[in-house]
């Protein structure tokens, strides 16, 4: 299982900052959408030029013109970008047409969609390299929330998935033995009094 870090702060050079503390514990280094909408896709350069050998993740969360955006997006040195599983199918598929252009893959995040299962079976079909499970950041904070709905669509799914929303060492376990490919963190990491030591640790969880 590879282990993504979501980095969800506001200006490249944070952003720079973080992904060299960690870069060594992860394989993938995820700007995180308010990132991206804040500094512009140069941040995206920024990282893929310090790092060229992780995988660059650019949560754009597209909607529409998924061709286009997913196109800008590889141009700045994404390898791989999201789509939203709300978005319609032609959106999906014209964004996987500009990954196979560039070599790329597209990630559908299947944030909000109510039948994950589903929904996740119809993107890989429609071409995502893998499905995102996940709960956002509001989701996340209502009372009562854990991953076990997010786990169970995608061991449900069998299909390619990651799991985003709240993954931690105390759970990383479960990510795993749900069959998970990814396993995604954000706060995590980033508010970690020790990034670099919380990304050392949630690598040597992962069996």
């Amino acid at each position: 299982m590879k282990l993504q870090v979501a980095m969800d702060v506001l200006t490249t050079e944070a952003a720079l900052e973080l992904a060299g503390q960690v870069a060594e514990f992860v394989d993938i280094i995820e700007l995180g959408t308010p990132l991206i909408k804040a500094a512009g896709l140069s941040a995206v350069t920024a990282v893929k030029n310090a790092h060229p050998d992780k995988i660059v993740f650019a949560d754009m969360k597209t909607m529409d013109a998924g061709e286009l955006e997913a196109d800008i997006a590889f141009k700045a040195g994404a390898d791989l970008v999201t789509v939203l599983g709300t978005a319609d199918d032609s959106t999906i598929a014209g964004a996987v047409k500009a990954a196979k252009a560039h070599n790329k893959g597209i990630v559908v995040d299947l944030i909000g969609v109510a039948d994950k299962v589903t929904r996740a079976k119809e993107a890989r079909a429609l071409g995502a390299k893998f499905v995102e499970m996940h709960a956002g950041l509001d989701e996340q904070a209502l009372p009562g929330f854990d991953l076990t709905g997010l786990l169970r669509a995608g061991a449900e799914a069998r299909v390619p998935f990651s799991v985003a929303g709240g993954v931690k060492l105390a759970t990383i376990e479960s990510v795993q033995k749900a069959g998970a490919d990814v396993a995604v963190v954000g706060g995590g990491i980033y508010s970690a009094a020790d990034p670099a030591l919380a990304a050392k640790q949630l690598r040597a969880a992962i069996v």
